[in-house]
């Protein structure tokens, strides 16, 4: 059986949109704010520019998904229909009425960076129980992985409070911790690395995100720095992933999974208390991608172990996954999210960009 490590750049992964613009070509538009779509994977602003011919163009430009924006403290009522835009940006390759917002002015307001960080107080935490009254460690609340933003210089994406250090080259970009929104190094089947070969990023049948599909529970609980929520109830824990509005279940009085299981994106868990470490088995789950472009079948078995740090209220996450059908080793990871700077809220997912959708001409 041949075998073949899977070795890819999380940056290239991370977004869907980058690759339809041109970096090295800059535009700039002047016009009238027509509004925005504040939705998730990405926002579209709509305004009227006028070329220097004095002509009307209807441009969509493409920002930040909606909870990326709303933890930076943009929203949508920032962008008042009617009024001036000033916006810098990035040419789409193929379509002149489209760019990527890279900054732009509103009226008489000053110039704003796609990056920028209106909001910037930490969430307060001194009144937060390290344990529930039954014992357990207080895992309950919103939780949310450090924004990572776009550094220009090469550097790709970036935690925000690395940034301007960065940029600076006091932190060189390959001393910036990886995001861990791209695929993990695994050791594929034939079948593994055929499909992995063949898999096509940006087609909305082969990537479950393109047509605003969940991915997989090891991707989601940190893509795109989405807001998740945990409930610690009496027999169970329940959590809200932000980004696609999922709710997954962990049924906590059980050691044994049912015999009969209908599979599902989420598959089904089950979880116990080790120590003051939730460990929680999971199967049950419906072919699909565990992040693109490693497939995973129904014999997909998922192990993970959370741990909280109550001193820096740091929630981290250990996985490991096997499914014999796509690699022949450990899928294994490990992330960290911390006590969210803004609530939970479900936001819409609406795929808008035009390549992607399946009733626009490709």
């Amino acid at each position: 059986m041949a075998i073949v490590a899977l070795t890819l750049s999380t940056g290239a992964l991370a977004h869907h949109g980058l690759g339809r613009f041109d970096r090295t070509k800059q535009v700039d538009f002047v016009g009238v704010i027509r509004g925005i779509d504040f939705v998730n994977p990405h926002s579209y602003l709509h305004f009227d520019a006028t070329t220097a011919e004095g002509k009307t163009i209807a441009m969509r430009c493409e920002m930040r998904a909606a909870t990326l924006l709303r933890r930076s403290g943009w929203t949508p009522e920032m962008f008042v229909v009617g009024a001036k835009a000033v916006v810098h940006g990035y040419a789409h390759r193929d379509d002149a009425a489209s760019c990527y917002l890279e900054d732009i002015t509103i009226g008489d307001g000053k110039s704003m960076n796609r990056n920028d960080q209106f909001t910037t107080s930490a969430p307060d935490v001194s009144d937060r129980p390290a344990r529930l009254p039954s014992g357990e460690p207080n895992i309950s609340g919103d939780w949310a992985q450090e924004q990572y933003v776009v550094a220009i210089n090469g550097a790709g994406l970036v935690p925000k409070s690395m940034l301007a250090a960065v940029k600076s080259g006091a932190i060189k970009p390959e001393d910036v911790p990886a995001s861990g929104w791209g695929p993990r190094p695994v050791t594929f089947t034939k079948r593994g690395k055929e499909e992995a070969d063949a898999f096509q990023m940006w087609s909305p049948k082969d990537n479950p995100r393109l047509r605003c599909r969940p991915t997989s529970i090891i991707l989601d609980w940190v893509f795109d720095g989405a807001v998740n929520r945990i409930q610690q109830e009496k027999d169970r824990i329940v959590i809200n992933y932000g980004l696609y509005s999922f709710e997954r279940v962990i049924h906590m009085n059980t050691d044994k999974h049912p015999t009969q299981i209908t599979p599902s994106y989420a598959g089904h868990s089950i979880g116990h208390w080790q120590g003051d470490e939730l460990v929680v088995d999971t199967i049950g789950f419906e072919p699909g991608v565990i992040a693109a472009p490693v497939r995973h079948s129904d014999q997909l078995h998922v192990i993970e172990r959370f741990s909280m740090d109550p001193k820096t209220w740091s929630l981290t996450r250990h996985y490991v996954a096997e499914d014999p059908v796509y690699f022949t080793d450990q899928y294994v990871g490990s992330d960290t999210v911390l006590v969210a700077d803004v609530p939970y809220e479900p936001h819409p997912c609406d795929e808008l960009t035009p390549e992607f959708r399946p009733e626009e001409k490709r």
